[in-house]
């Protein structure tokens, strides 16, 4: 077998193994359960909770991620090396230790003045969004900043040359240049929150019609042993996730075309 077989080999088995898990859940597919547990007002509160909160927690991640990987692409200041490598804290730490720092961030001073006198998170949507926006920030900022850092600063100073203030060249070259990278963070980001459920469960709890996403449905279903409830809500979330992704990927092919 030459390299290049055994090379799309691995690929393919790679997606053998997903597409293998996918399959499984048909097994338990059943028509008139599909409609019903899609249709039923739990299960459509449950995932226009998930894209509401999804969307919210990434139009937030993004912006503070732009000026975040800026930052970190093209300055260099104290701390910048400890700052880099905290944005990899999401990817380290499992979701729920993450809603655990966040639970337990409110129970000091600060915490529980917040909770007091401004926000009320615990237990609430507000919780949800804050879970999906920790999980989710650096990740964003990473992947933006990749997208930044393949830009040369030459542009920046040509830019300058011809007048351009760095505020005008970051918004007339870089914002740009970096614009698919955006876009793919932000898609991903958006993916990744509308799939989290660590944090949010530890957060935000899991109420029914109240704070119950997509993904803590699921869970609530698999706790029931409702195994083709669990499967249709799976195949759910599954059909969003990739249904978005594989519509940003023909809208960049496109754009590239034209």
């Amino acid at each position: 077998m030459s390299f290049k077989n055994l090379t799309i080999a691995f690929s393919v088995a790679v997606f053998c193994m997903y597409a293998g898990l996918i399959l499984c859940l048909f097994y338990f597919y059943r028509g008139a359960l599909f409609t019903e547990t899609l249709f039923s007002e739990r299960a459509l509160f449950s995932v226009r909770l998930s894209l509401v909160t999804a969307t919210v927690a990434t139009a937030v991640s993004v912006l503070v991620a732009i000026p975040s990987a800026y930052a970190l692409s093209r300055h260099n200041f104290f701390g910048k090396q400890i700052i880099d490598t905290l944005l990899e804290l999401p990817m380290i730490v499992s979701p729920v230790s993450l809603g655990a720092m966040i639970l337990i961030s409110f129970n000091t001073p600060a915490g529980q003045f917040v909770q007091e006198r401004g926000v009320q998170f615990v237990f609430t949507v507000y919780g949800i969004i804050l879970a999906q926006f920790v999980t989710t920030a650096g990740i964003a900022t990473r992947l933006i900043k990749a997208a930044m850092d393949e830009i040369p600063p030459v542009y920046e100073r040509v830019a300058g040359t011809l007048g351009a203030s760095p505020f005008d060249a970051f918004f007339s070259v870089i914002l740009p240049l970096s614009g698919s990278g955006i876009l793919a963070s932000a898609v991903l980001t958006w993916a990744k929150a509308v799939g989290e459920f660590g944090a949010t469960i530890t957060v935000a709890g899991s109420m029914a019609m109240k704070t119950e996403t997509l993904p803590v449905a699921i869970f609530m279903r698999l706790a029931g042993a409702d195994i083709e409830g669990t499967a249709v809500l799976v195949l759910i979330l599954i059909a969003i996730g990739l249904s978005v992704l594989y519509g940003i990927r023909l809208f960049a092919r496109r754009r590239a075309y034209s």
